[in-house]
């Protein structure tokens, strides 16, 4: 046993004092669960008071795709990642400092029986598989015949429904699975709703999803004439027990909190408070738009919270503006009341496929093989190896001007905001006989160029119908690549302001855990103390004449494509 000096006896001591202090000031700590149902995985973080993930882990869920346009998972499956992950993030604390627990998930469609026990959703009778997810198409002629109704609801929703909200997939399980599903049916509920419920065993709804995706009004309520008016009057006939009667605010506190049996699930203690749920991509916006930032010297520090946009930046992206008075903008969904923040209103555009889009043209291009293989020996990921390889080949010129002559139209799954058009397709012009890795890299460029474009195309017409946006805030998957957030800052000519906390949609599950509580008076209190600035991205003006004739040639993609399919219409 080596003998240890004075000194080193009163360091050893100072740093034991330091670690216990530090241990006790972390227990003194309350905490808070956040838990995000995206498409692909259940990801669960565990937040401090201050807005701190201090813990997070994720897991894969299944997707099943028995046939195109149709994508279907399971909740069983859904609740049982929830379960795991929740079981890893709290292992460092005690279970008494966990104080409150909040839910976002897609707003993808579950529907269970009578008993609560899943009902299959496809033709294969296949009961595990109860859950038609947000991007399944499956519904297409169903929304054109109630988009064909006119009726005064869908003035809510940019004037026309989108495939993606859940009275066309209402209409066609009943039209397609009457005896097999819909008649057996005691519960449509939307993931995050659902959620809640296994959570407290209590079936009220968030006013969240039912406003956004059910065409409820905070204000009036179901309107009994559209659901008739489209042939769904059964469920006007039970007051609406299926599909929600008891609406309570995001936040807000759901029944007596954790049920015994959901307590021992989650490893949390029973009677935790759960909160009313959001949607996945409100859960961002709640997590970034509130962020204090003074003394960042923003265009938004001296302005309302209204100046603001949240674009959320995943396998799609969704673009969330509030206003003090509702704004209808055409094309975009909402307005939307007190849907994400409490007392504004809402309005919410979106791109169907943002990460998915770039996923897609990336891995199927033929120089995906060397792309992998040369990331890897690098020890990169595959678009940051992109990245880099892009900045050898721009030579002297700004990265961006490598696309003079290559453009891509999006939408290759169909266009949600702001033409609300499910026929459009994707398009690229200026393809060449090259298949090597420098293409892959320049059509990659282009695609996120797209994006950005169509970014663009959203805040152009929000603003234009009244909204006034100085910053972008946002968050999200996508947001960790910085060629990504520079080329929204370059071509929308907007600041970035980039979450301290990159899981901000985890902050924002968890802020609504954090007001079930109580330790919060209001959402709005807990989005200024939870949520935190990080990085700032300023556009590069110096380039802006390039994206202006980028974005005029943008838009004349999307109008030749209309006039071409006018051309073939005529045969």
């Amino acid at each position: 046993m080596v003998a240890q000096s004075k000194e080193q006896m009163h360091f050893s001591a100072f740093y034991m004092r330091g670690l216990l202090k530090m241990q006790s000031e972390k227990q003194l700590l309350n905490y808070y669960v956040g838990i995000d149902v995206g498409t692909a995985s259940v990801r669960a973080a565990l937040v401090d008071q201050f807005g701190t993930i201090v813990a997070h882990s994720d897991q894969p869920i299944q997707i099943w795709e028995p046939q195109p346009d149709h994508y279907e998972q399971s909740s069983d499956d859904i609740w049982a990642a929830c379960c795991t992950v929740t079981k890893k993030v709290i292992q460092q604390v005690e279970v008494a400092r966990i104080r409150g627990l909040g839910f976002d998930a897609t707003c993808s469609l579950v529907v269970v029986d009578k008993q609560f026990q899943p009902l299959a959703v496809n033709y294969e009778g296949e009961c595990r598989r109860n859950i038609i997810m947000w991007m399944d198409h499956r519904a297409a002629s169903q929304v054109d015949r109630i988009n064909g109704t006119q009726h005064s609801v869908l003035s809510y929703v940019g004037g026309v429904m989108s495939v993606e909200m859940q009275p066309p997939k209402l209409l066609w399980m009943k039209e397609n699975l009457r005896e097999s599903c819909w008649e057996k049916a005691g519960y449509f509920f939307d993931l995050p709703d659902f959620l809640s419920w296994k959570a407290t065993g209590v079936t009220a709804r968030s006013l969240c999803p039912l406003v956004c995706k059910w065409t409820y009004s905070p204000e009036k309520g179901w309107d009994d004439s559209f659901w008739k008016m489209i042939g769904l009057e059964d469920l006007v006939a039970d007051t609406y027990e299926k599909i929600g009667n008891q609406v309570l605010f995001p936040g807000a506190s759901v029944g007596n909190g954790l049920t015994p049996e959901a307590a021992k699930d989650l490893g949390l203690a029973e009677g935790t408070a759960v909160a009313a749920s959001l949607i996945d991509a409100h859960a961002g916006g709640l997590g970034v738009i509130g962020a204090d930032v003074k003394g960042y010297n923003l265009p938004c520090e001296n302005q309302p919270v209204t100046s603001r946009l949240a674009v959320i930046c995943g396998t799609s992206s969704c673009h969330m503006g509030i206003s003090d008075a509702p704004i209808f903008v055409p094309g975009v969904w909402g307005p939307y009341y007190s849907a994400m923040v409490p007392g504004f209103w809402l309005n919410e555009g979106g791109q169907s496929a943002t990460g998915k889009l770039i996923d897609h043209v990336v891995r199927g291009h033929v120089a995906f093989p060397e792309l992998q293989a040369k990331a890897a020996a690098s020890a990169q990921n595959i678009y940051a190896y992109l990245n880099s390889h892009l900045d050898l080949i721009k030579k002297s010129l700004p990265v961006g001007f490598l696309t003079v002559d290559l453009h891509v139209w999006p939408d290759f799954h169909g266009n949600r905001s702001p033409l609300a058009d499910l026929t459009l397709k994707g398009m690229v012009v200026g393809l060449t006989l090259y298949q090597g890795l420098d293409e892959l890299a320049l059509i990659y460029l282009a695609t996120i160029q797209a994006i950005a474009l169509g970014t663009r195309h959203i805040l152009e017409t929000l603003q234009s119908a009244g909204h006034h946006i100085s910053t972008l805030f946002l968050c999200g998957g996508l947001s960790k690549n910085p060629l990504f957030v520079q080329m929204h800052a370059d071509i929308t000519g907007k600041p970035i302001v980039l979450s301290k906390e990159v899981e901000s949609v985890l902050v924002g599950a968890a802020i609504l855990g954090a007001c079930a509580s109580g330790d919060f008076a209001s959402v709005q209190e807990a989005m200024e103390r939870m949520g935190k600035i990080g990085k700032i991205v300023q556009p590069d003006h110096r380039d802006k004449r390039f994206y202006d004739k980028k974005y005029e040639v943008f838009l004349k993609l999307a109008e030749h494509q209309r006039e071409y399919k006018a051309i073939m219409q005529g045969i």
